[in-house]
C-alpha cells in the first residue's frame, strides 16, 4: 500500500502561508514561542507536514531536527492530515478486551487506510486512541463528536453509511 505522503501530498494555500507568516512573525522574539506556533499552525493547516514544520524552523532560526522532535514527542499534534470524518477507536483496557483491535481492523479494510491516514478523497481519517473515559459503554468508536458503544465489528458498515457523500 502506498504511504500517507503520496496518498495525501501537501497542499497548502498562499493564504495559509501568508497567516502562519504573520504568526511566526509576531511570536519569533518570544521565549518558548514554539509550541505555540505549532499550535497556531495546526489551526490553520489542520496537521503539520514537514513543509510547514520547516517554514517555522526558518522562522525561528531553530534546527528542523528540534520543530519535528517537538511535533513527534506531544500527541496533540499530527503528522498526517485529517479527514472530514474524524474516526478514532478507544484502544485502552476496557475497550480492547471487548474486541476494540478487530473494530480497529475492520475499519482499516473499510476505509482502505492504516491507522494515522487520511482517505485519499480527504473524507476519513483513521485514529487509535487511548480511553476516553467511557469504559461502560465499552467498545467507543467516535466519528468526529458522534459516540458509539457497545459495538462489534460486525456494526461497522452501517456506523460508517451514516457518513457517506
Amino acid at each position: 500500500m502506498e504511504n500517507s505522503k503520496t496518498k495525501n501530498p501537501f497542499q497548502g494555500t498562499k493564504e495559509q502561508e501568508n497567516e502562519l507568516m504573520k504568526l511566526i512573525e509576531a511570536n519569533k522574539n518570544e521565549p518558548g514561542a514554539l509550541m505555540p506556533l505549532l499550535q497556531g499552525a495546526q489551526d490553520i493547516y489542520g496537521y503539520l507536514p514537514i513543509e510547514v514544520q520547516t517554514m517555522i524552523a526558518k522562522g525561528l532560526d531553530k534546527p528542523l531536527e528540534e520543530v519535528y522532535g517537538v511535533v513527534t514527542f506531544y500527541s496533540q499534534f499530527s503528522l498526517n492530515p485529517k479527514g472530514k470524518y474524524k474516526v478514532s477507536v478507544c484502544l485502552g483496557t476496557a475497550c480492547y478486551v471487548k474486541a476494540a483491535g478487530e473494530i480497529f481492523e475492520r475499519l482499516e479494510r473499510l476505509l482502505g487506510i492504516k491507522g494515522g491516514e487520511c482517505t485519499e478523497d480527504g473524507l476519513y481519517s483513521l485514529d487509535a486512541c487511548r480511553c476516553v473515559g467511557a469504559c461502560g459503554l465499552a467498545p467507543v468508536v467516535l466519528v468526529n463528536e458522534d459516540v458509539y458503544g457497545r459495538i462489534g465489528p460486525e456494526d461497522i458498515d452501517e456506523i460508517m453509511a451514516k457518513y457517506k457523500e
